[in-house]
């Protein structure tokens, strides 16, 4: 191996979380985007007694010490890319368990190619973000993470479908509900371009705009924002551009450039963000 390459790729190494102890001093940059608060026990004790789903459930399921042990050992394995074990270790951690699976599962079957596993995995994922979000109704993530694997399960059968069958009503209903809870979440708002650029590319601007009140326009607020609230995040850029292109490509194609190309310059932090890294080398058009 070339020296310099191996220098490199040790450095970067040694910037991602290898430890739990590490995670915490990491965790505010590795969670800039979707702005779950670290798992400790003094917040979710108090957690559990605001909303009494997942109160009832941390009654008999563990103490809030045990869960923050266990939700910091999972959280660990996903920001290394160890994304199937991280979902089957926060299987069983309950609500605050079910985002870090769901986020997990969302990553793990983004390039996957066995369509019928896939399906069978986002299946499972949904059915647990929507136990989630009736025991924590108030936390951002339980909604952030179901409206992702709803996302990518109304993007393995097609949007067009999805709009159907009334999919693609609830990713919006739950992405709206993550930002009137947590207005600063950066990932939530990108998944909301997306949803108003997906519906403007397959349907056209007037059809988009009187059947499901999308725009090219509320793409490009929520996009700006993401970038704003979460400017070292590679995702907020590629997805972006991405946006961009399926709005308008000829319009947009010299923008979207510029966004792949700082996105390919981000530094990553942990796995997921060398795969949006890589992502945004591959698509540079």
């Amino acid at each position: 191996m070339n020296p310099r390459a191996e220098s490199s790729r040790a450095a970067r190494e040694r910037r991602q979380p290898a430890r739990a102890e590490h995670l915490e001093s990491q965790w505010s940059r590795l969670h800039a985007g979707d702005r779950e608060p670290w798992p400790e026990e003094p917040a979710i004790a108090a957690l559990a007694k605001k909303q009494a789903g997942f109160g009832a459930w941390l009654q008999t399921h563990g103490n809030p010490r045990a869960l923050a042990r266990e939700l910091r050992h999972a959280w660990l394995e996903f920001h290394q890319g160890q994304f199937r074990k991280a979902s089957a270790r926060a299987r069983d951690l309950g609500p605050l368990g079910a985002c870090v699976a769901n986020k997990a599962a969302a990553v793990e079957t983004l390039y996957a190619r066995d369509s019928q596993r896939v399906l069978a995995l986002l299946s499972t994922a949904i059915e647990r973000g929507e136990q989630a979000v009736e025991m924590l109704p108030q936390y951002p993530n339980t909604h952030y993470t179901l409206a992702l694997v709803l996302g990518r399960y109304s993007q393995r059968i097609s949007i067009l479908k999805a709009l159907a069958a009334g999919l693609a009503g609830r990713v919006r209903t739950h992405l709206e509900k993550t930002v009137a809870l947590e207005s600063h979440h950066a990932e939530a708002h990108v998944a909301l371009g997306l949803y108003h650029a997906e519906i403007v590319n397959k349907l056209g601007a007037l059809a988009a705009a009187v059947t499901y009140g999308a725009s090219g326009e509320k793409a490009l607020e929520h996009f700006r924002r993401a970038v704003r609230l979460a400017p070292s995040a590679p995702i907020v850029r590629v997805e972006y551009a991405n946006g961009l292109l399926l709005i308008d490509a000829d319009r947009y194609r010299a923008e979207a450039r510029e966004l792949y190309e700082q996105a390919a310059a981000c530094e990553p932090a942990d796995a997921m963000e060398r795969a949006d890294v890589e992502r945004a080398r591959r698509g540079l058009p």
